[in-house]
């Protein structure tokens, strides 16, 4: 992620906006791809990108260590006070998860909801799928969820408004986007409106730039950054192949 997204004003409204993303179902299919693909029990997960703390406080209740990444303080912000009286073991660090360091070694990480989407260079991909492996034991599993290639030029972006109603009242997202099919990214354009009562209380804008990625260079770079792909499936429906409906596909890598 960079910096200057996931500011305050979208930071606090972000799970508010995502209330429907079904973290349980995820955070079980995390659980499968770990009873199925690790060559020993997973206890120790490290969450890169881990935002407001969506599957990293979810997988700590379910028993697992978790560690916690991000770059945004206010996205941190919210996962520390989530975390306040939870149950399970989670902690949380503010860096980049190019160049974090924490002098220990994991048994899984993750990157989800697109976290690896927001390195958008060559080199930031690899300098992220780097550090992932620099803190994985051999054979530790990464699982990740990306845009799929395919399926975002079939079905390009369109302009979206959705309007979600909070405690106070409502928060209107507005999003578009433009392809820059060259560099393999999607240009996102979001505005985001806080309404309480009949005021107008908060607003923000932000530019999201987000780099989608093809069936044949997703090995290429685990391959460099230490990994073998063990299977790249659709999102959330991971038990099928991805396709051209498919915008989001999941993969599971294993450290070398």
């Amino acid at each position: 992620m960079k910096p200057g997204v996931f500011e305050r004003t979208y930071a606090a409204a972000y799970d508010t906006i995502y209330r429907e993303k079904d973290y349980d179902a995820e955070c079980g299919l995390i659980e499968r791809i770990f009873l199925e693909h690790s060559g020993k029990p997973v206890r120790s997960v490290l969450d890169l990108g881990c935002g407001t703390g969506g599957h990293s406080l979810r997988l700590a209740a379910r028993g697992y260590e978790v560690t916690g990444v991000d770059v945004s303080p206010h996205m941190l912000a919210e996962a520390k006070e989530k975390a306040l009286g939870g149950k399970g073991q989670a902690s949380f660090y503010l860096a980049d998860i190019r160049d974090v360091r924490l002098d220990r070694s994991f048994d899984a990480a993750l990157m989800m909801f697109a976290v690896l989407g927001y390195q958008r260079e060559n080199g930031d991909v690899h300098r992220a799928l780097s550090s992932a492996r620099r803190h994985l034991r051999p054979g530790g599993l990464l699982v990740a969820d990306v845009w799929y290639g395919p399926a975002v030029l079939a079905q390009r972006p369109s302009e979206r408004v959705r309007v979600i109603p909070s405690p106070k009242g409502k928060v209107i997202r507005a999003s578009s986007g433009d392809l820059d099919t060259a560099r393999h990214l999607c240009h996102v354009h979001l505005r985001l409106w806080e309404i309480e009562g009949d005021r107008l209380v908060a607003e923000t804008e932000e530019d999201h730039a987000m780099r989608y990625f093809f069936p044949r260079e997703i090995p290429l770079f685990l391959e460099a950054a230490g990994f073998s792909l063990v299977r790249l499936g659709a999102f959330p429906d991971f038990g099928r192949d991805p396709d051209e409906t498919t915008w989001n596909a999941l993969f599971v890598a294993r450290a070398v």
